[in-house]
């Protein structure tokens, strides 16, 4: 059986919010827990900058609770600011959840 889970793989995650707590097999995953919700004109500017802000993760998952998609990205993940040891830190792990930013990775993604 071929390697499918490559890094730049888009994935969905499951369930598992343990996961990655056990010398099992797993992937550092970086992601959208809170994406922008919907704009209109008659909105005023509080609302409209509430309810465009975004939420991200960064957390080691087990590949049991991933699912892969077809889809592939290029996003360079740094991995000297995004690692294992960066998750015994809070504040190292804020740090590097706003590293993840890039354009497309912001957008719902449409099945």
């Amino acid at each position: 059986m071929g390697k499918f889970m490559k890094p730049g793989k888009v994935v969905l995650v499951l369930a598992g919010r343990y996961s990655g707590h056990r010398p099992y097999s797993h992937a550092l995953v970086a992601g959208i827990d809170r994406y922008p919700r919907k704009v209109t004109a008659a909105m005023g500017k509080k609302k409209i900058a509430k309810r465009s802000k975004i939420k991200s993760f960064v957390k080691v998952c087990n590949y049991n609770h991933l699912m892969p998609t077809r889809y592939s990205v290029d996003i360079p993940l740094d991995k000297t600011v995004v690692n294992k040891d960066v998750f015994r830190d809070p504040a190292l792990k804020c740090k590097a959840r706003q590293e993840t930013k890039n354009k497309w990775f912001f957008q719902k993604l449409r099945f």
